[in-house]
């Protein structure tokens, strides 16, 4: 592993000012949620997908945080439904697992109260199939796993699209969903399934649309394995770091975000998923 690197003036100041503000009021009660400081280190909870995201976290917490003044602590998830869950609670200070459409559908859904920062990577959306050796291989009337979640699903039938075998209505900047197929001339059958469950359907199934952190994490590399993949180029599906609303200029948490964009993390993302499996968004 490298030597640490040294987190800039500005973070590092971020971090002083963060435990200056934790640390006045003395003998107050703590409160239910927020960063604690104790001993000069300001401690952050942080919700993520295992991969690419506590990666990255992971990379910050060793590399990073120590000269900023920050504590990380990960906190894993398998779904895209309790991270969320736990920030609204109060068990989380932050999450980092999703792009802005997902956010705004919950948001919207759940009526949450949140924040949220600049992208930090794409992790590009694919076709993957166990038994087909291209897209020219799809069968007429072939099956295809597809995400149940809104945010994804909208985001998977855009890469049909673009592949022209499907069409799509016009949704009036709605979010898509299977019921605004218009044309579908390979008379392609969608199976809905939870996002996390796309990889164990793909033995019974032509093809799925896979999210990238669940792809990456059964082995699935987007830049080699799929069929399909979704372009890179002005990708509107960044995944950031979201925090409650009232959080959102906590200095500690705008530390962690300034290092989340840091050169360090960039050179990692690049170094770690040299193929573009992630690719930073900054």
């Amino acid at each position: 592993m490298k030597n640490r690197t040294h987190a800039s003036t500005r973070v590092a100041l971020l971090a002083a000012t963060a435990l200056a503000l934790t640390a006045c009021g003395g003998g107050e009660a703590e409160p239910a949620a927020g960063p604690t400081a104790e001993g000069g280190i300001t401690t952050l909870t942080v919700g993520a997908s295992p991969t690419p995201h506590a990666e990255i976290l992971e990379f910050v917490d060793t590399e990073l945080a120590p000269d900023a003044g920050l504590d990380l602590e990960i906190e894993t998830y398998d779904d895209y439904v309790l991270p969320n869950t736990a920030l609204d609670e109060g068990d989380l200070d932050a999450n980092y697992f999703q792009h802005l459409p997902y956010f705004e559908s919950q948001v919207e859904a759940q009526g949450y109260d949140f924040d949220h920062f600049e992208g930090v990577h794409i992790e590009p959306y694919a076709l993957y199939s166990a038994s087909l050796e291209s897209l020219d291989d799809l069968p007429d009337g072939g099956v295809i796993g597809i995400t149940n979640d809104p945010g994804n699903q909208s985001r998977a039938l855009d890469l049909l699209v673009e592949a022209e075998l499907i069409t799509l209505e016009d949704t009036g900047g709605e979010l898509a969903t299977l019921l605004d197929v218009a044309d579908n001339p390979k008379n392609l059958e969608f199976i809905e399934t939870a996002p996390e469950q796309l990889v164990r359907a793909l033995e019974d199934v032509d093809a799925a649309i896979i999210n990238g952190n669940y792809a990456l994490e059964a082995d699935l590399n987007p830049a080699t394995d799929s069929l399909l993949l979704e372009s890179g180029e002005d990708n509107p599906y960044a995944n950031f770091l979201a925090v409650r609303s009232a959080d959102a200029d906590n200095e500690a948490i705008l530390a962690l975000d300034e290092l989340l964009h840091s050169p360090e993390v960039k050179a990692f993302i690049e170094e770690r998923w040299p193929a573009g499996e992630v690719l930073a968004a900054f």
